[in-house]
């Protein structure tokens, strides 16, 4: 017997998910619970895959499947499809496993041709709905069967209701329609060079085709990246018997949710169109009408609507989203799915939820998607001026939240307006280390290059400044001090407005509202918190963004890079007067003017962080990145240093790398100039000592040698740090612990964490450059790319977005197994951009990490992904 790929709508239920997709699931379940839904099939998931792996074909067994459920659903609605006397007509309709809205395609009123559209008006004494119901079918078909643009055929409609003096389609009579049929053939004709295929098992068999086809759409691949959706779970087809909603006046269709999906409000929520179809409520053609409208104009439909979105509700104890059609005064059930909400929604219904009895707090847990918590801590745009504003230009959503200021092309100009009270958005081609004091002074950061993961992508969200980064359509002039983008070209000074949750890009000032957390927010994560096992800290390097991480919920920083402490004012100089000097004592003079800048930074730290851990990892950048590129710089640098042009030019020569990322940085600075690690240590030692004698309170900072690839390079720098902090200990006759340990960011280390282990007391992983380095890509250039490798099916998504589990997790799984064999004590934790990534939290938690560090306005992100990793752990 063949593999069965088809199934009626009474063969399946809400539990085959997998195999008849979300639509056809829960069709199958709301024909269980005996709801009025048109009856139908669903060609299953496998048979899409199939059809990919038969190079885009649907096989003779696949077929024969198709007709045999066609003729099963011709007996059961008593109909035949192709028959004038009583034709049935289908809609054919996609149904991913998840939820993909308005991603994929959908045909409405297939099996129409020119005998069959006759016996429709005769059999329903109503020749206008037939031919309005066989134009739609052509206009449909063409654009999503034959890729014709949907646009030459409403041109038509636009000239036939201007022949007519008319504003709406419903105001065109059936002599209309039929005309409008035979334009919108002739048009096919021409564009396709052939007639409209008349055959509906050719139409039917082309639209199930075209369904299949639209999983690889551009579109629905850009959504299925942005969702972790793999590409190989492909989609189911719903063929179904139609109902007509635009049969006339007691007709309709409406879209509704049994709650506010904005507000969350237990309300049914929603709008339908009398005399349409359900394209029309979701094209915006016609402004529809409030579903509390149906109740004076049909209250019987309306109870009954009422009842089953209720059962719907109770049924799959979650918000629901229904599509319904009203033929001739009965009401038929055409889809359920749970609803797509606002993040303040999805908080303020999994809350009722548990209030009303119809969910456990654990279940609330898992109905919020973590990425979603984003959006309520940042400021938004007023929702009104939202409404009216008009977008000039789109790029990545790099980090959210709404920005307006006015235009400054520089980090000093940034800095300096802001100091003047000025809301200002530095617009950039990409950013750099050095303009890290400009993007904090600024609301929002704009920049030409660089992807998600680009400098100004990450520490803006570390920030939890807006940022949209890799508009490539914008042209910066910086000598003229403006921008051009959509034909528009914005000056300096000139207001525009950036929303980092959708990439748009606006050139006016549109106003912002603060973003507030409520009472749900913090009920809903005590729950998370109550479930989680991973531990939740902050990548820190300053006591603001510590201070918001903590009341984020953080429980210690993971990671405080501290040379990002060494390019403000005085101190660049002092790191300029190191990294040029020729001898030891000279750079030891310099490394003294930093040791105080250092100390009371720490200090800083711990007085904001207090008994929780601080994890500090020792410079890691090239030196190179401290010293100037532009020639007037130099000049002015090499007088500030006391040393000619030349001198300076020849230090910046000789560090020149090829491959910085790869050259002279992390403990090789520190291998050799040991001195940069004793001052170090000693401004961490010193601060840690000073905050626990001040506050009374017990303090244990945790050492971090960035880049170790060889036990050796840990243990010499090792020696460094425990001979000075073991000595200014001594001396301050105090008892202190403290942690020196490691980042493991270099494969070697990971393939010989057994080793490293012997020295180490904690790895962090640091998985960007792991990633980096055990794929071989640099990740400020892997954007020019990856968009191939995505489009060629090599890769589904960004591995510096979502942490490759597959290579680099083996990495970090043997590193934590090795790991624990030679210390079992030793604690694991991961500090990279993945540490706030929902898919790669719910890794490190699988993966027995004790903890995990992310940017302060992820912090509750991961720990709501590290609670319903927890849950999901318990109930497998």
């Amino acid at each position: 017997m063949s593999h069965k790929y088809v199934y009626l709508f009474s063969e399946g239920n809400g539990k085959m998910r997998e195999l008849l997709g979300g639509k056809g699931a829960n069709l199958a379940e709301m024909t269980g619970l005996g709801m009025p839904v048109p009856q139908g099939f669903t060609i299953s998931t496998e048979a899409c895959t199939q059809y990919y792996t038969d190079g885009r074909q649907i096989n003779a067994d696949i077929q024969a499947q198709i007709y045999d459920h066609l003729a099963k659903m011709e007996e059961i609605c008593g109909k035949k499809f192709g028959d004038p006397e009583n034709p049935l007509l289908v809609s054919v309709r996609s149904g991913a496993r998840a939820s993909m809205p308005g991603m994929m395609d959908t045909i409405l009123n297939l099996g129409l041709n020119d005998t069959v559209v006759k016996g429709l008006a005769a059999f329903t004494n109503n020749p206008r709905f037939a031919y309005d119901s066989y134009r739609r079918f052509i206009q449909m078909f063409s654009d999503v069967v034959m890729e014709q643009p949907k646009s030459e055929f409403e041109k038509i409609i636009d000239a036939k209701k201007a022949e007519k003096g008319v504003k709406l389609d419903t105001e065109l009579d059936a002599d209309d329609m039929m005309d409008l049929v035979c334009r919108f053939k002739t048009l096919y004709k021409q564009q396709k060079g052939e007639d409209f295929p008349t055959d509906p098992k050719v139409q039917l068999m082309e639209a199930v085709k075209a369904v299949f086809r639209s999983w690889d759409n551009p579109r629905a691949n850009v959504y299925r990246r942005m969702n972790e959706i793999p590409y190989d779970w492909g989609t189911a087809v719903n063929v179904q018997s139609m109902v007509f909603g635009n049969s006339g006046n007691t007709s309709g269709t409406g879209v509704a949710f049994t709650r506010n999906p904005a507000t969350g409000e237990k309300k049914l929520f929603g709008e339908y169109l009398i005399n349409a179809q359900g394209e029309d409520v979701v094209a915006g053609i016609r402004t529809p009408q409030p579903i509390a409208d149906l109740e004076k104009q049909m209250p019987e439909v309306y109870k009954q609507f009422a009842s089953i979105a209720n059962t719907l509700e109770q049924h799959y104890q979650d918000m629901q989203d229904m599509e319904f059609t009203i033929e001739n005064g009965k009401l038929y059930m055409l889809q359920t799915r749970n609803g797509k909400r606002t993040a303040a929604a999805a908080l303020k219904i999994a809350v009722d939820l548990v209030d009303e009895g119809m969910i456990s707090e654990e279940e609330a847990v898992l109905r919020v998607d973590p990425k979603q918590l984003d959006a309520l801590l940042h400021p938004q745009f007023d929702a009104a001026a939202l409404k009216k504003a008009q977008a000039i230009g789109k790029g990545l959503a790099a980090s959210p939240g709404a920005a307006c200021g006015k235009v400054v092309f520089t980090a000093e100009d940034a800095k300096a307006w802001a100091a003047n009270g000025e809301k200002v958005v530095l617009v950039r081609l990409e950013t750099s280390p050095e303009d890290i004091e400009g993007m904090a002074a600024a609301e929002g950061i704009l920049t030409v290059r660089g992807g998600m993961t680009s400098h100004a992508a990450v520490v803006a969200r570390g920030m939890g400044t807006c940022c949209v980064s890799g508009c490539g359509e914008i042209n910066v002039d910086y000598d003229a001090k403006l921008f051009t983008l959509a034909g528009r070209t914005i000056h300096e000074g000139d207001y525009i407005s950036i929303d980092g949750s959708t990439g748009n890009i606006y050139g006016e000032a549109i106003p912002t509202v603060e973003a507030s957390i409520s009472g749900d927010f913090e009920r809903f994560m005590k729950w998370a918190d109550d479930a989680r096992r991973l531990d939740v800290y902050t990548n820190a390097d300053t006591p603001r963004d510590a201070a918001q991480a903590k009341k984020f919920g953080a429980e210690g920083i993971g990671l405080c890079r501290t040379e990002h402490m060494f390019f403000e004012g005085d101190r660049i100089k002092a790191v300029r007067e190191m990294i040029v000097a020729k001898d030891l004592e000279t750079r030891k003079k310099a490394l003294a003017k930093l040791l105080p800048y250092q100390q009371g930074d720490f200090e800083a730290l711990f007085r904001v962080m207090e008994e929780h851990p601080v994890v500090i990892r020792f410079l890691d950048p090239p030196l190179h990145e401290f010293l100037p590129t532009k020639e007037e710089d130099i000049k002015e640098i090499a007088g500030e240093l006391d040393i000619s042009v030349a001198e300076l030019k020849e230090v910046i020569s000789n560090l020149h790398e090829f491959n910085p990322m790869l050259g002279h940085r992390g403990c090789r600075l520190a291998v050799s100039y040991p001195e940069i690690a004793e001052m170090q240590t000693t401004a961490v030692i010193t601060a840690a000592i000073h905050v626990m004698q001040e506050k009374n309170i017990q303090i244990r900072p945790e050492i971090m040698i960035p880049l170790v690839g060889e036990v050796k390079e840990l243990q010499y720098v090792k020696k460094i740090v425990t001979t000075t902090a073991d000595k200014l200990i001594a001396d301050a006759g105090v008892t202190m612990k403290y942690e020196v340990g490691t980042m493991i960011e270099i494969p070697r280390a990971a393939l010989m964490a057994d080793e490293v282990a012997k020295e180490a007391e904690f790895f962090s992983f640091g998985t960007n450059d792991l990633t980096q380095m055990t794929f071989g890509f640099s990740r400020d250039d892997a954007g020019k790319f990856l968009d191939a490798y995505y489009e060629k099916k090599i890769f589904e998504s960004d591995p510096f977005e979502h942490l490759d589990q597959k290579g680099v997790g083996r990495l970090v799984k043997l590193a934590a197994k090795l790991g624990r064999e030679t210390r079992p004590d030793i604690h694991l934790g991961i500090c990279g951009e993945h540490g706030g990534d929902p898919s790669s939290v719910e890794f490190c938690h699988n993966a027995g990490l004790d903890y995990v560090s992310c940017s302060p306005f992820r912090v509750p992100i991961a720990r709501l992904a590290a609670a319903q990793a927890a849950i999901k752990d318990s109930r497998n």
